[in-house]
């Protein structure tokens, strides 16, 4: 895909050039914009990533959809080559078939088509080729021309709103249209519309498991999106139309991609001049006569809560129609927030990596609570934040590792209302356990472990400590006590590697929480089930195994601890038997001592490709090895930390559509990056350590938030910084020398400033007290 980052370097000039500089102008969403199989090799695809306009961590995201269903979460993917319409709420770097994508506004000019067509096949139906050339994405603005009507479309967004720009040819018959059943990953299920006046529209769309969505249906999401949208144009000549999708019929993912299912909707019954509708797959147009190269606008607020709450969202953020005060607005936003972290130094290239990943790491967990403070609790009803704002879109198992750690430092208030939105959705639910990946109030269960307490723990050790803590730390026990390694000390199956190593860190991170909440009795039992992963190593083979529910192993395999899955998930045993970040010590004697430890280690990122695409090594494109580069600093060998993180931020980030090796993750991929690229990155969260590798750039200017910190703000210096000088070899913390591999989080929210000296070999006496 050489031809695609070609077009790469001229968009984000396009985009950047003109605008008032700062951070956010080296943002460049279409950075990991891709799903494709194909150019990562695996089926888990690229970084999943979207390219339309948001605001930091705002409800609302304004950008294009390539494709309804399959592993497409962000329901974009850069290779594709039509649009099928512009969507108002998306998912940033997931898998598990998505969700969200709703409220899909397409212009059009000729006869009114209501299916999308394929991609294979647009002209049957309201998707649209478009011109790679004039795609331009940039921070809080996206515009295209779309070929087969000559219609260009730009989108900006406000925190709970978003307006869009068409520029029609002249033609008689011009129109917006709305599709109100699409989501990412199946379809609404019932929805409703009313038009208001000559400007304006309302209603609202369902989403059930039942239309597939989050883990098509097993993710459990029901939610319903509420909208209030107004048209710069009269709604003189406007209409539904409505499929009928009889009883019995699946409306799973798999059933909505169906042609079966396709071909009723094509055949959707058009009904002009309607003023209200209620049906399981509508949709809505306007039509209006343009001349050439004439605007129209349309305007919308958005609200899980009301149709009440969606309007006075729109009207409070976007009161008018200008568009370019809107867009400014968004970029200004993104300038602030970005702004906390200030680097000098690096290539362009890397500077746009680096603000990019920043941005990708706001994105969420993203504000559920409307501008009046009300969200839709996990109990169906409203509710009123009280001293926060509450959150969704909490990817707990990736997350937990780098980028709620990065928050803690950069953005304190938003890992507070994370956990009061995880505490207070306990409670509503009647649940009271904190759950693993949270989505929209669901409970969905998806992937492993109970990284919330991680979260909590860290918290509370790094000072955050603004929600009930004794809600929270009853939660967080039920959640341990409700999944974990159980009586047996070890959990047993298809996943007993990976499940004991994690739930033994969750145990050791409530341990720690319990400590410093003065439960003594309770700091005993946790801390001690934190050596519960000694129960899955093998002595005579020298690695972690999987056990049965009887205490015997599972059968070897011919390729041992390389096998990908065995007793393992998105891993093998090699890759996650490295995961005992609660006892590096414990963990370096089972394996056989330091010296076979670390030649082992090097064995590891020796052998990973290139590219550092997905392999069987050091696989940076999935989580459960993220922290695996740091534990050379635990090991007395932090300059080998020093190199093999300076290669990651060097080979497995770029500013090219390719530019993420894995899945972002709703913000770990990019959390990573940001972290390692400024010379600090956690271990163990939980801990308040951070271990300290080579800066990518010459200085980080980290701006600290004055609820959570003393300082103003902390910065990392180097001397003789460069591609080549990526070895520390001595260090000074506020003017002092500083013999240490690691600094603690109180040293940084202090302020000051560390200073690194560079050079091109490793310093072996630096780091190693």
């Amino acid at each position: 895909m050489k031809t695609a980052s070609i077009f790469f370097s001229a968009l984000l000039f396009a985009a950047v050039s003109g605008q008032a500089q700062g951070p956010a102008a080296y943002v460049n969403p279409f950075i990991g914009a891709s799903t494709s199989e194909g150019a990562a090799g695996i089926y888990h695809g690229l970084g999943k990533t979207f390219p339309g306009a948001a605001t930091p961590f705002g409800m609302v995201q304004l950008s294009p959809n390539t494709i309804t269903g399959g592993d497409n979460g962000s329901g974009y993917s850069y290779e594709h080559t039509t649009i099928e319409g512009f969507a108002f709420t998306q998912m940033s770097g997931i898998g598990w078939f998505g969700d969200l994508g709703n409220f899909l506004v397409m212009p059009a000019t000729g006869p009114l088509q209501t299916a999308a067509g394929s991609r294979q096949h647009p002209e049957e139906g309201y998707r649209s080729p478009y011109s790679k050339q004039t795609e331009k994405a940039s921070a809080g603005y996206y515009s295209v021309k779309l070929t087969e009507h000559n219609i260009t479309g730009e989108m900006t967004a406000a925190p709970h709103s978003g307006i869009m720009r068409f520029t029609f040819p002249a033609n008689g018959q011009s129109r917006i249209q709305i599709d109100l059943a699409r989501r990412v990953g199946g379809t609404s299920t019932w929805q409703e519309i009313k038009v208001i006046n000559d400007s304006t529209i309302a209603g609202y769309m369902q989403c059930t498991p039942e239309g597939g969505g989050w883990g098509n249906g097993d993710g459990k999401a029901n939610y319903t999106v509420y909208f209030y949208a107004q048209f710069s144009k009269p709604l003189s000549k406007y209409g539904t139309w409505s499929a009928d999708i009889p009883d019995g019929w699946s409306r799973k993912r798999e059933d909505v991609e169906s042609a079966r299912y396709q071909q009723q909707i094509a055949k959707a019954a058009v009904t002009p001049g309607t003023k209200e509708k209620a049906g399981k797959h509508l949709g809505f147009y306007t039509e209006f006569s343009t001349t050439e190269q004439e605007a129209v606008l349309m305007k919308a607020g958005i609200s899980f809560v009301s149709i009440e709450g969606a309007k006075s969202n729109l009207e409070t953020e976007i009161k008018d129609w200008n568009f370019d005060r809107v867009k400014q607005q968004a970029f200004d936003s993104w300038n602030k927030a970005l702004g906390k972290m200030m680097i000098t130094g690096g290539t362009e290239e890397e500077k746009k990596v680096f603000y990019t990943a920043l941005y990708h790491t706001m994105i969420d967990p993203r504000n559920f609570s409307d501008v009046d403070g009300k969200y839709i609790g996990g109990d169906g009803k409203a509710h009123a934040v009280k001293n926060f704002s509450k959150r969704t879109i909490f990817s707990g198992w990736d997350v937990f590792r780098s980028q709620m750690p990065l928050q803690t430092i950069i953005n304190p208030r938003v890992v507070n209302d994370m956990l009061n939105s995880l505490v207070t959705l306990a409670d509503e639910t009647g649940n009271h356990y904190l759950e693993r990946w949270e989505f929209l109030n669901a409970y969905s269960g998806c992937m492993i472990g109970n990284p919330a307490v991680s979260v909590m723990a860290d918290a509370w050790a790094k000072g955050i400590r603004g929600f009930d803590i004794n809600k929270g730390y009853a939660f967080a026990k039920n959640s341990v006590e409700k999944f974990g390694n159980g009586s047996k000390g070890y959990s047993a199956g298809g996943l007993s590697v990976s499940l004991t190593l994690e739930y033994a860190y969750f145990d050791w991170c409530l341990g720690k929480l319990a400590g410093s909440l003065g439960k003594k009795n309770d700091e005993k039992i946790y801390l001690a089930r934190g050596a519960n992963y000694r129960n899955v190593f093998d002595t005579a083979k020298g690695w972690f195994r999987p056990r049965n529910d009887d205490g015997s192993w599972q059968p070897w395999p011919e390729d041992g601890r390389m096998r990908q899955g065995y007793g393992t998930i998105e891993s093998s045993p090699y890759q996650q038997g490295w995961f005992v970040p609660q006892d590096v010590p414990g963990m370096v004697a089972l394996m056989g001592g330091k010296k076979k430890v670390l030649s082992d280690l090097e064995l590891f990122f020796e052998k990973v490709p290139e590219n550092m695409m997905w392999n069987d090594y050091y696989n940076h494109a999935n989580e459960p090895v993220h922290h695996v580069p740091f534990l050379f600093n635990r090991l007395g060998a932090p300059w080998l930390t020093q190199r093999w993180t300076r290669e990651i931020c060097a080979r497995a980030y770029h500013n090219s559509v390719e530019g993420l090796v894995g899945n972002e993750d709703v913000g770990q991929m990019s959390a990573w990056y940001v972290l390692a690229a400024s010379g600090l990155h956690p271990l163990c969260p939980g801990s308040p350590r951070y271990e300290i590798t080579s800066p990518v750039f010459n200085s980080i200017t980290i701006s600290l938030d004055p609820a959570y910190a003393k300082g103003k703000q902390f910065v990392i210096s180097t001397r003789n910084n460069s591609p080549v000088n990526r070895y520390i070899q001595r260090a000074w913390l506020n003017g002092r020398p500083y013999p240490h591999c690691y600094i603690d989080h109180a040293d940084i929210i202090a302020g000051g400033t560390l200073v690194l000296e560079m050079g091109s070999q490793p310093a072996e006496n630096w780091g190693i007290k």
